[in-house]
């Protein structure tokens, strides 16, 4: 039924957008204007009633997924055991690892903590970097808590329509 009122309503603004330029189209031929020119932009101004954040908004987030995004691996599991021999057959997964064990929340952002065994943490971050477009940045870090060193990270940008948050 949602779906129906969508469609109503979209119909209802193709309708008005055919109406507003055909208008704007007379307007210019009655004074002796571009009728291309004044078409165009009625069309760009209907357009931007509703999707007006779409570029800019596909630009940003290609901007900050081609600078920023990626995984990154500090040190490889091989080069982890060469230097923690004897202690990769000691390490027991806690009971129900990953749970949540720490969560660190703030309005436009937040951190959850993952503790998976005594020595590795699973740290996410979510963040909502900016408002007007509706970006979030999503960061994992996989963390040795003897020695607080990342060992991994993958980092990655969404946009609202594609967050799920």
């Amino acid at each position: 039924m949602i779906g129906l009122l969508v469609l109503l309503a979209l119909g209802v603004y193709l309708l008005v957008s055919f109406f507003v330029v055909r208008a704007a189209i007379r307007f210019a031929r009655d004074r002796g204007k571009s009728r291309w020119l004044w078409g165009g932009l009625a069309s760009f101004a209907m357009y931007n009633l509703v999707f007006w954040d779409w570029i800019p908004t596909i630009a940003a987030h290609r901007y900050y997924c081609a600078k920023d995004a990626g995984l990154w691996v500090y040190k490889s599991v091989d080069q982890w055991k060469a230097e923690n021999p004897r202690v990769l057959g000691t390490l027991v997964q806690f009971e129900g690892a990953p749970s949540k064990s720490q969560v660190i929340s703030k309005k436009e952002s937040d951190t959850t903590t993952y503790f998976l065994n005594p020595r590795f943490n699973w740290v996410t971050k979510n963040e909502k970097f900016n408002s007007l477009l509706n970006l979030y940045s999503t960061e994992w870090l996989v963390i040795d808590n003897k020695t607080n060193e990342i060992l991994a990270r993958y980092k990655n940008y969404s946009t609202a329509q594609m967050h799920g948050g």
